[in-house]
C-alpha cells in the first residue's frame, strides 16, 4: 500500500488520509512529490487521474482523493472505529467531514498553504480579513463549540473519541495557527481554541511536523 503526498509542510489535502492512515494502523508507504516543480507535475500526471494528490495505491487500484481514501479506510480497518459509535453523532460527523472537505472557499482562499504559507514551522503571518472570511471562521467556531458540546465529553477530540473529522479538521487547526487567528474575535468561549490545540498536539500530528521539518 503506497500513500502519495504533496510535500508535508503544505499539503494539507495530504496531511488528511495520512493521520486516518495512521490511526488504522496500516502498513503504508509514502511517496512524496513536489507537486509544484515541472519533474513533479510530470510525474503526477502519470499517477493521479485528477492529477492532484493525495492517492493510495492498493490491490491494484488507485483512490483519489482524501474523503475518499479515508472512507475506504472506514470500511478496510473497522476495528479502528473512525467514526463514532452513537448514530447522531457519527451523521453529524459525517455533515462537518464533508462540509469541510466541500466548502470554507474563503478560509481556503485567504489562508491558503502553500510554499510561502507553511503548515509547521516558525513563520506566522498577521490575520487576513474580509467579510466571506469572517463568516466561515464564525462559522467553524459555532460548528466546533456545538459538537464539543453535545459529543465531547469522551474524550478531547471533536465528537470525544477521535474520527475522521479531527483528520479533516487538523489542517484548519495549522491555518489558525499561521495566520495568527484569535478565535476569540469569532465567538469563542475557548472551547474552539481548546480544541485547535488538542489537534495540533495530537502524536501523529507531531510526527508528520517532525518529518516535514527534516
Amino acid at each position: 500500500m503506497e500513500l502519495i503526498i504533496g510535500p508535508r509542510l503544505y499539503s494539507t489535502w495530504s496531511l488528511r488520509p495520512w493521520l486516518v492512515l495512521k490511526r488504522c494502523g496500516a502498513d503504508f508507504t509514502v511517496r512524496e512529490i513536489d507537486i509544484y516543480s515541472p519533474d513533479g507535475r510530470a510525474e503526477m500526471a502519470g499517477l493521479s487521474p485528477s492529477g492532484l494528490v493525495p492517492l493510495l495505491r492498493v490491490d491494484g487500484e488507485t483512490i483519489w482523493d482524501s474523503l475518499a481514501i479515508s472512507v475506504w479506510c472506514a470500511e478496510r480497518y473497522p476495528e479502528a472505529r473512525l467514526w463514532p459509535a452513537d448514530p447522531h453523532a457519527r451523521w453529524l460527523a459525517r455533515s462537518a467531514t464533508c462540509e469541510m472537505h466541500g466548502g470554507f472557499t474563503a478560509l481556503r482562499t485567504h489562508c491558503g498553504m502553500g510554499p510561502d504559507h507553511t503548515m509547521v514551522g516558525p513563520d506566522r503571518c498577521p490575520p487576513p480579513t474580509g467579510e466571506g472570511l469572517e463568516r466561515d471562521l464564525r462559522r467553524i467556531v459555532a460548528l466546533w463549540t456545538e459538537m464539543r458540546a453535545r459529543f465531547g465529553a469522551g474524550g478531547s477530540w471533536l465528537f470525544g473519541e477521535w474520527s475522521v473529522a479531527d483528520a479533516f479538521f487538523t489542517p484548519v487547526a495549522t491555518r489558525f495557527r499561521h495566520f495568527q487567528i484569535d478565535l476569540a474575535e469569532f465567538g469563542d468561549d475557548g472551547t474552539a481554541a481548546a480544541y485547535r490545540d488538542a489537534l495540533l498536539a495530537q502524536p501523529d500530528f507531531l510526527e508528520w511536523t517532525a518529518e516535514a521539518l527534516r
